[in-house]
């Protein structure tokens, strides 16, 4: 099979598209025909590499999967060849203190497809037959991929770290990026005010649809800060979503409220910043880490989205093959929402 792959860590020229080996299922698992796989920073991240990150060569990325079931291992029920089926990216690998409390992606078995282990931008893909889902009719492989890792992501940080109440104000930096255009969302379906920032007047425009009360362009507004400041009536926001992280976060910190709390699931611009920690403890800022969540956190948020309560936002759709120029895209952040591969 075809597959977008690299041989060796490192910058954009490393990817290759090129044959690997096909993959077999084995018991409790099933082959998918991978029919749309939508592209996240973590690819990026994990091709780029880090200290400790082993992976096997060759490696390609992509956790989010839409495609039809190919093939099904020894001991596999309930699903048939041919099923249109989208995948959970969050496999949990082992038993453990965690899991055994519903807290599946604390536990260190927890494992994302694509990182750990070889993920959908490929022909093919095996997967356990638990992390399946099925398609409802009336959606495309290209919608069904695009929502899956971000709507999971920005459900657990929002809902279940973040704890956001009906009438709280939520600023998200960066509302451009597939997890805070899927935040912006969930916030309002919970019922927060929602403050956003992005980087032109067309991506405004795309928050203000999504449902953003106040958008301000942070290129134009570089003291963003204060500016939340005053719009709150110099109280700040309850809730901030930086997943920018060493060019924000002191910012952020300024715009939370007293007792507010920041959450944070990424680092696109940098993992390694300073801070006043004089913030922390003065305005009792919660700082909460999040990643993934629960296979039922999946379910619950997957069923809203074919319910049509959240929206899938899709920018592009392109080939497998020219998934370089895919990555070039997102890596310039011109896109708003995801790029989709298509095999």
């Amino acid at each position: 099979m075809k597959a977008l792959c690299f041989h060796a860590h490192g910058p954009l020229d490393v990817l290759q598209y090129c044959d690997v080996p096909d993959p077999t299922p084995g018991p409790g698992e099933v082959l998918v025909r991978v029919r749309a796989c939508a592209l996240n920073h973590l690819d990026v991240w994990i091709r780029r590499g880090w200290p400790g990150l082993k992976l096997e060569m060759p490696h390609w990325t992509g956790a989010d999967v839409a495609g039809e079931v190919a093939g099904l291992g020894d001991g596999v029920v309930g699903w048939e060849v041919g099923q249109r089926v989208v995948i959970d990216p969050g496999l949990t690998t082992v038993e453990d203190e965690f899991t055994r409390r519903g807290e599946h992606s604390l536990s260190p078995g927890y494992v994302i497809l694509g990182e750990q282990i070889r993920g959908g931008q490929a022909e093919y893909v095996v997967v356990p037959a638990a992390n399946l889902m099925e398609i409802p009719e009336g959606w495309d492989f290209p919608e069904a991929a695009a929502p899956l890792l971000v709507s999971l992501t920005a459900w657990r940080m929002l809902i279940h770290r973040a704890g956001l109440r009906a009438g709280e104000t939520v600023l998200i930096v960066g509302a451009g990026g597939g997890v805070n255009s899927m935040a912006i969302q969930i916030a309002k379906l919970a019922g927060a005010t929602v403050y956003a920032l992005t980087s032109s007047e067309e991506k405004m425009e795309k928050a203000r649809r999504l449902g953003a009360d106040v958008v301000l362009n942070y290129r134009e507004d570089p003291r963003w800060s204060k500016t939340i400041y005053k719009l709150t009536g110099r109280r700040g926001v309850d809730v901030v979503v930086d997943n920018v992280g060493r060019a924000t976060l002191a910012q952020s910190m300024r715009a939370v409220a007293r007792g507010g709390r920041i959450v944070i699931v990424g680092n696109t611009s940098g993992p390694q910043t300073e801070i006043d920690i004089r913030f922390i403890f003065g305005k009792q800022i919660s700082i909460i880490g999040s990643t993934m969540g629960t296979h039922q956190d999946f379910r619950d948020v997957m069923s809203l989205v074919w319910a049509g309560k959240l929206r899938t936002v899709v920018d592009r759709v392109m080939s497998l093959a020219d998934g370089r120029a895919a990555f070039e895209a997102l890596e310039r952040g011109e896109q708003f929402g995801k790029i989709v591969l298509v095999p």
